[in-house]
């Protein structure tokens, strides 16, 4: 069989000759003759395979960057790729879910306490902030207590943006019915984004000033989370870790749309360049999500000057291996340290259990 036309590829790939226009300038799926004079693309039939997983892949909502990933794997490891992803999709949608739960209950009327029917849950933590190898001062701010964790990366003006921030937000430790944690979060939010333009306003050396925010809520078993910037919250679940948290950045928004690789990125000369913060000058649209927490759950939270540097597996590694939240932040900041510490960072670690097991640890 001779090479097809873009409509009779499209047809037989079920893309459209737009997608496969896409997908021919991103490299994801190149013809394999172009016409040099009309610019008429040409496809092998032998692309037709390549081309039905990217459609599949496409209809589960996997990013383009990840796409390309996983056309290029052995099937064995592509398999594992598509199953890692789907377990990411799951435990999103399980929160989506619940936040949707929650508030049709909330619209329509009925009692939002959230009562759950597991034990009341209870967290082991620990915070640690360093300047790192390089920076003079740090700007980094963290917090943990008991049932308030918080991550601030500040810029501008010193760590000044992220202490404000994260001290809008301490009331929220002394207790949140579980009813009102998104209205809490929703509230000190901007609280946090009250004070650091108070701040901002204070003197004009700080007009620029502002703050990443990454943070959660613990009430029972549930827990709400807030969060703008690149500071991220992780998961770590039956041995799978998983980013709770989306980049509110350049890079990031190019890699959802498939521009670039993640590989790519960590170069790119825009990869600090926020598109959601706290003052600064950029957006404020933070997000909000509710989610279930479980017994021996471990969750990170921590600035860029973490996930810059030290690669997913190995903080996979720390979380899963270190029963102490403690030292599992004091040997994140050293794997920090040891790759160069070319930023300010900070670590929280929290370790889910049961109000008894707590007592008597």
């Amino acid at each position: 069989m001779g090479l097809l036309t873009i409509g009779a590829f499209a047809r037989a790939s079920r893309l459209s000759p737009k997608a496969l226009r896409l997908y021919d300038e991103l490299g994801l799926l190149p013809p394999a003759r172009v016409d040099p004079y009309s610019g008429y693309r040409r496809y092998d039939p032998a692309q037709l395979e390549r081309a039905r997983l990217v459609a599949w892949l496409r209809r589960l909502g996997m990013p383009l960057a990840d796409i390309r990933a996983v056309c290029e794997l052995a099937p064995e490891a592509a398999a594992r790729e598509v199953r890692a992803y789907w377990a990411r999709v799951e435990a999103d949608t399980a929160a989506r879910r619940d936040l949707a739960a929650f508030l049709v209950d909330h619209l329509s009327g009925k009692d939002t306490t959230m009562s759950s029917d597991h034990p009341t849950l209870g967290i082991r933590y620990a915070v640690l902030s360093d300047t790192g190898s390089v920076r003079e001062s740090n700007d980094d701010a963290g917090y943990a207590g008991p049932r308030l964790l918080a991550v601030a990366d500040g810029f501008g003006g010193g760590r000044h943006a992220g202490e404000a921030a994260i001290e809008a937000l301490k009331p929220l430790d002394a207790g949140v019915p579980g009813g009102e944690l998104l209205s809490a979060l929703e509230e000190a939010a901007h609280r946090a984004r009250e004070s650091v333009s108070a701040l901002a306003a204070s003197d004009p050396a700080l007009r620029d000033v502002g703050t990443t925010l990454t943070a959660v809520v613990w009430s029972g078993s549930r827990l709400g989370l807030v969060h703008i910037g690149d500071s991220r919250a992780y998961l770590l679940r039956d041995g799978e870790l998983f980013q709770i948290t989306h980049d509110h950045t350049v890079v990031q928004s190019l890699i959802d749309e498939g521009r670039i690789t993640p590989e790519e990125a960590a170069s790119h000369p825009q990869r600090a360049l926020l598109l959601r913060a706290m003052g600064g000058g950029s957006a404020f649209e933070p997000d909000f999500a509710l989610r279930d927490a479980r017994a021996e759950d471990r969750y990170l939270l921590c600035s860029d000057g973490l996930t810059g540097v030290v690669p997913t597996g190995e903080i996979r590694r720390v979380l899963a291996s270190e029963d102490d939240p403690g030292r599992a932040v004091r040997e994140l900041v050293a794997l920090a340290n040891r790759a160069g510490g070319p930023d300010n960072v900070t670590c929280v670690v929290a370790h889910v259990a049961e109000q008894g097991a707590l007592t008597s640890a």
